[in-house]
């Protein structure tokens, strides 16, 4: 495994090859898209807190760092006490110093990581780093110490794939057969999973009120600490099918050994709304979920609004969401990367720096710089004028 570091503004790497978790497509190079509708468009806080549009169109692609062609960056999560990035992939982990851009450490099984597979990462309020394993249970690491939970331990399942943290410490954790509560003071593991309107457990957030969001295979859970309630395609989650796309029948169907990530069928593209891939919480306590084929779906309290490929989304297959510290949201999709300040919409593709179009995690850190992982690596997206001023 390894971890390159370019120089600054070198060539960018090759394009690689389609995996059975990407689109079977991938697009040409992306232009700056306008929201064709603004009907009902939130009231983020990025619309006073950006510059204007020539400021936000300066952001670009600043490096690129491998990870092997053939390896996925499944998970990015950001460190401030250590000022690092943690970049989990399908060969192991790598802590990166978001200062030098230099790797820290690297973690696989012979390190005491569960499983090489990484699908989530969470840094808790103690500074322990989560990792979610696929099929190998969940490490928690801190100052070199390691901890690794399976079944036996408590954990619903060994497929773990989202973490969340309530503002006791109670640390939540998403699996393929329910979602695990951790008490924060026993570290007593309690699962549910009647309650979940779907046991597959892809994204969890947790909003001011300390109300936990689930984003699962059928739709999108929610728990206040009494009460569940549950929204669906019927509730407005997710967009039409405009394009007729064909249904996936990859909903958790079947056993675990053969239920895959794959978005396509006979190399098309296909369409499950009620499948969420994730769920971000913003500041403002409204919640953002990406679907797969709905584009992504904003909950304001009362109704679900969904915004697509027509509106300036890069693509309805939405794997992940990030908000930078200026309020602007980072949409990773099966066709690209998009930015939304709340009224613009702009993409990056591999036209403009992405090493691949199927976007997987995005992390932003708090000096506003984006990380974008995907096949074969993660970029750096940011400012030159700024860099420039830091010497970088």
């Amino acid at each position: 495994m390894h971890f390159l570091r370019p120089p600054l503004c070198a060539a960018l790497l090759v394009a690689l090859t389609v995996s059975a978790c990407s689109s079977a497509q991938e697009n040409a190079p992306a232009k700056d898209a306008k929201a064709a509708n603004q009907t009902g468009a939130p009231q983020s806080a990025a619309r006073d807190l950006l510059s204007n549009d020539a400021q936000a169109n300066d952001q670009r692609v600043l490096e690129n760092f491998g990870v092997g062609d053939d390896a996925y960056v499944r998970a990015l999560a950001v460190d401030p006490e250590k000022n690092s990035l943690w970049v989990g992939t399908s060969l192991g982990v790598h802590e990166v110093d978001l200062v030098s851009r230099d790797v820290r450490n690297t973690f696989t099984r012979e390190a005491g990581l569960a499983n090489e597979y990484v699908f989530d990462i969470m840094v808790d309020g103690k500074g322990n780093k989560w990792f979610g394993t696929n099929g190998g249970g969940a490490s928690r690491y801190n100052n070199g110490k390691w901890k690794t939970y399976f079944p036996m331990h408590g954990l619903a399942d060994y497929w773990v794939y989202s973490f969340g943290e309530q503002s006791d410490g109670t640390v939540w954790i998403g699996t393929w057969y329910g979602a695990n509560r951790v008490d924060a003071k026993t570290g007593e593991f309690k699962t549910y999973l009647k309650e979940l309107v779907n046991e597959w457990v892809y994204g969890i957030g947790v909003d001011a009120q300390d109300r936990v969001w689930f984003g699962t295979e059928g739709g999108v859970s929610m728990f206040d600490g009494k009460t569940w309630t549950a929204w669906t395609h019927k509730d407005g989650l997710g967009a039409p099918n405009a394009d007729n796309l064909p249904s996936s029948s990859n909903t958790g169907l079947g056993t675990r050994a053969r239920h895959d990530l794959s978005v396509v069928m006979e190399g098309k593209p296909t369409y499950n709304p009620n499948y969420v891939f994730c769920i971000h919480v913003s500041p403002d306590n409204t919640v953002w979920a990406g679907t797969w084929g709905g584009g992504v779906s904003h909950f304001d309290g009362t109704r679900w609004t969904s915004y697509t490929v027509k509106d300036g989304l890069a693509g309805n297959i939405v794997f992940s969401i990030a908000q930078d510290k200026d309020g602007v949201f980072w949409f990773g999709t099966d066709h690209g990367l998009t930015r939304y300040d709340g009224k613009n919409w702009r993409t990056f593709t591999r036209g403009e720096g992405l090493i691949n179009d199927s976007v997987y995690a995005v992390a932003a850190t708090r000096d506003g710089e984006v990380w974008v992982g995907t096949k074969g690596g993660v970029v750096r997206i940011g400012y030159p004028s700024k860099q420039a001023k830091a010497g970088g």
